[in-house]
């Protein structure tokens, strides 16, 4: 039977999945669409711009709605780990914390909710729960795949496709 901490991370994950699937989901349906999105990838010093805006909204969608329904939670965690670590190290880290210099604490939100519900666990109103009759990675385990997973996903990317931006080239930082 459902409790009120179930109930709470329910919303929890509604609110963090939906908001990280709707962000992967207007890069193909909104502006300048995947191709807007590759030249902006380009712009912040990521190589293969379409590739990347691409591997970005989808990842973006998968990590938001597993999240969101609860279904390999902290797999969908490691998600959200790796692509805000990518976007602060890109975009915002140079920025500050406030998010209204644009800066990183937006990102630090979305990480660190979506590590602690793979910590804590989905709760029983989740297909985790429903499927494995539990959940079957937190606590520290739930942390150590959040995070692990996260942040060599992130690493990796950043290592293989990410160079300088043209705009710091160009000014000598």
């Amino acid at each position: 039977m459902a409790t009120a901490t179930d109930a709470a991370l329910l919303i929890l994950r509604l609110v963090l999945g939906f908001t990280m699937a709707a962000h992967g989901l207007n890069k193909f349906i909104a502006g300048g669409r995947i191709a807007g999105a590759a030249r902006w990838f380009e712009g912040i010093g990521m190589r293969h711009g379409r590739f990347q805006a691409l591997m970005a909204a989808s990842t973006e969608i998968a990590a938001g709605l597993g999240l969101a329904v609860g279904l390999f939670t902290p797999i969908a965690a490691a998600g959200f780990v790796a692509l805000m670590v990518v976007a602060v190290w890109t975009v915002h880290r140079d920025n500050g914390f406030f998010v209204l210099t644009n800066g990183w604490e937006y990102n630090l939100v979305l990480a660190t909710g979506a590590v602690t519900v793979a910590m804590i666990g989905p709760g029983y109103l989740s297909l985790d729960h429903q499927i494995f009759g539990h959940c079957w990675a937190n606590g520290w385990t739930g942390l150590g795949i959040s995070l692990g997973l996260g942040l060599a996903g992130a690493i990796g990317q950043l290592v293989i496709f990410y160079r300088r931006s043209v705009k710091s080239d160009k000014t000598g930082e």
